[in-house]
C-alpha cells in the first residue's frame, strides 16, 4: 500500500493555552483529490487549513506531504497554493501580472513569466482579460484570476477557503463545475473549505464533516448523506426527518414511532427490544400514498414550492414530518389537507448503530 500523499498527524491548536480550537486532527489524502472542510462557524474546519498553509502553528501535531514533513516549514516555502473568499488581488496590477507574480517571486524570467501566465489564463477561460485589472472584472472573473495565480506556480496543494462565498446562486454553481475541471485536469491534490453543504456534495471527493474543533465523519458524500454517523452529521449535511423510535424486535427490524406505529427499520441483531433508536428518514424518500413497505398519515401544515418539487411540513400524530415531493404529486395540496405517505424500509438509516445489510 503506497504512503499518502499529505498526512494530517494529531493536529491540535490552543489559544492562551484554554481555548482549544482544535483536537487530535488526524487525516490522509491521496493524489489529486479532492477533499472539504465541511462545518459550522467556528467548528474547526478554517484553522486545520491554516495549520496545512502555514498561516498558524500547531499545538500538537504535525503535517507531512509526501512524507516529508512541513510542520515547521515557513508558508511562502511550502509550495502550497491558496484562494481566499476575498481573492487578494493585487488592484495596481492587470489579471496577467497578478497570476505572474508568483513566478516573478520565484525569479522566474519575466517573459517566461508572462507566457506561463497568459496560458493559465486561457485553462480558466480568461484568455482575452489578461490586460484587465481587477475593478474591471466581474466577481467570477476575479476568482478566476485567483484561482490562475493559486495554480501558476503547479503547487504542491491547492487549499481552497470558502471561495464562492461573495458569489450570486447561479455563478457558484457554474464556479463548482469549472473549479472541479481544472482540478481533474491539473490533477492536484485540493482541499476545499466551506459550510454549504451543496457544495461540498457537488465538488468533492471526500468529505470531512468538523464540529467542535474535532473530525465528526471522513467519507464520500453520498456515503456521509445516507449513513450518517450521528445526529449532528444528519442535521448538518441534507434535509432531514430525525424520527424517535423504540425497537419492539430488533433482529426482525421493528420499531414504534410516536404517532406513526410500527415501522419496519433496518434489522439490529445486536440491540435489544425497547432500546431506544433515532431513525434518519430523508424527506424525498417518503412518497405519496401506501405502496411501500411503511406508511404515515401527514396532517400539513406548510408548503413550499421550488418549481420541480415541494417541501411538505406538518406532524404524523405528535411526531414532525417533512417530505420532498414532485411538482406535480404536491399539486392540489393545501395546508390542513391529511396526505397518505409511504417510505421504503432500505431508505431509512438508524444513527449510531451497526445494522445487518
Amino acid at each position: 500500500m503506497s504512503a499518502p500523499y499529505l498526512e494530517l498527524r494529531g493536529l491540535g491548536k490552543s489559544y492562551d493555552g484554554r481555548t482549544r480550537a482544535l483536537d487530535n486532527v488526524s487525516l490522509t489524502a491521496a493524489k489529486g483529490e479532492f477533499i472539504t472542510f465541511l462545518g459550522p462557524s467556528g467548528s474547526g474546519k478554517t484553522t486545520t487549513l491554516m495549520l496545512v498553509a502555514g498561516f498558524e502553528s500547531a499545538s500538537e501535531g504535525d503535517i507531512l506531504i509526501e512524507g516529508r514533513s512541513i510542520g515547521r516549514v515557513p508558508p511562502h516555502k511550502r509550495g502550497i497554493g491558496v484562494v481566499f473568499q476575498n481573492y487578494a488581488l493585487f488592484p495596481h496590477r492587470a489579471a496577467a501580472e497578478n497570476v505572474a507574480f508568483p513566478l516573478l517571486m520565484r525569479k522566474m524570467p519575466k517573459a517566461q513569466a508572462m507566457a506561463k501566465a497568459a496560458e493559465m489564463l486561457g485553462l480558466v477561460g480568461l484568455e482575452r482579460f489578461g490586460g484587465r485589472y481587477p475593478r474591471e472584472m466581474s466577481g467570477g472573473q476575479q476568482q478566476r484570476v485567483a484561482l490562475a495565480r493559486a495554480l501558476v506556480f503547479d503547487p504542491a496543494l491547492l487549499l481552497l477557503d470558502e471561495p464562492l462565498g461573495a458569489l450570486d446562486k447561479n455563478l457558484r454553481e457554474q464556479m463548482q463545475i469549472e473549479i472541479k475541471a481544472v482540478q481533474r485536469r491539473l490533477g492536484v491534490t485540493t482541499i476545499f473549505v466551506t459550510h454549504d453543504q451543496s457544495e461540498a456534495m457537488a465538488m468533492s471527493d471526500r468529505i470531512v464533516v468538523f464540529d467542535g474543533g474535532r473530525i465528526q465523519q471522513v467519507g464520500a458524500p453520498l456515503d456521509i448523506y445516507r449513513y450518517p454517523s450521528s445526529s449532528f452529521v444528519a442535521r448538518f449535511v441534507g434535509d432531514s426527518n430525525i424520527l424517535a423510535a423504540r425497537l419492539t424486535d430488533p433482529a426482525g427490524g421493528q420499531a414504534e414511532i410516536a404517532g406513526i406505529g410500527t415501522v419496519r427499520v433496518p434489522a439490529l441483531p445486536a440491540a435489544r427490544a425497547g432500546d431506544a433508536i433515532e431513525l434518519l428518514l430523508r424527506p424525498e424518500c417518503l412518497k405519496p400514498g401506501s405502496g411501500l413497505d411503511n406508511a404515515a398519515r401527514l396532517t400539513v401544515d406548510v408548503i413550499v414550492h421550488f418549481g420541480d418539487s415541494a417541501l411538505v411540513t406538518g406532524h404524523a400524530g405528535g411526531t414532525p414530518l417533512r417530505a420532498r415531493l414532485e411538482g406535480l404529486a404536491a399539486q392540489g395540496i393545501s395546508a390542513g389537507d391529511t396526505l397518505p405517505l409511504s417510505w421504503a424500509t432500505s431508505s431509512s438509516h438508524v444513527i449510531g448503530r451497526d445494522a445487518a445489510g
